[in-house]
């Protein structure tokens, strides 16, 4: 019977051979050059993935109106009251809540024990200059860094849709918020539309007359 050892050395053994001689011809060394990248790209997006937690939790008692909570998967606003029922014999006193997708204002409910913890959405907004609309409906932002952000299409809500169309055909500066939630991003809001000749921001008045820019700052 070969020995352990003795099988091991072969083994060895005719691997190497192998890698001998497909080395020359480029094959190993293109196989493992790709498979060492393509760990290295889900290395990368695992460290990113766990880096930044999509919701944190919170006592489902302690969520009001108008704060968030995520209901079958989806980043929610608590749009009434939440009632809260009486607790019985067997069991805790429970929270019926009532709340509208902040993506698709879908109505959604759910009832959950007021002493249990529910997920909550890191919502955050963003505040973006409208720099152009392409053809379908594809937005372009300037973002602070002096970018672009070309991701995002125009809102469907038909109100902002029409004032966002309105100001950026009639030339204006158009400021908009972009809301981001679970890893959806959407316009939720216009802030403000000026002039190009005369833009409001921040308390700060700035008169642009070609390549010159004189500026103020506003005394109140």
């Amino acid at each position: 019977m070969v020995s352990t050892n003795l099988t091991k050395y072969y083994a060895e053994m005719i691997v190497i051979e192998f890698e001998k001689r497909f080395r020359d011809r480029g094959f190993l060394s293109s196989l493992f050059s790709s498979s060492t990248s393509n760990l290295r790209q889900r290395c990368r997006t695992s460290k990113a993935d766990s880096g930044a937690s999509k919701t944190y939790p919170q006592q489902a008692g302690t969520i009001r109106k108008n704060g968030y909570i995520v209901i079958k998967g989806r980043p929610c606003k608590v749009v009434v009251e939440v009632s809260t029922s009486k607790t019985g014999k067997h069991g805790h006193a429970k929270c019926h809540f009532v709340a509208i997708d902040i993506f698709t204002a879908k109505k959604l409910e759910d009832i959950v024990p007021s002493s249990h913890n529910c997920d909550v959405p890191h919502v955050t907004r963003t505040d973006y200059q409208l720099i152009d609309i392409s053809e379908d409906d594809f937005v372009s932002l300037l973002t602070e860094s002096g970018g672009t952000k070309d991701d995002l299409r125009l809102p469907t809500d038909e109100p902002l849709l029409t004032q966002i169309r309105d100001g950026f055909a009639a030339g204006k500066d158009l400021i908009v918020t972009v809301m981001s939630a679970m890893g959806e991003e959407q316009i939720c809001a216009l802030k403000g539309m000026g002039s190009k000749l005369l833009r409001l921001a921040s308390s700060k008045f700035s008169l642009r007359l070609g390549l010159v820019e004189v500026s103020w700052l506003d005394p109140r």
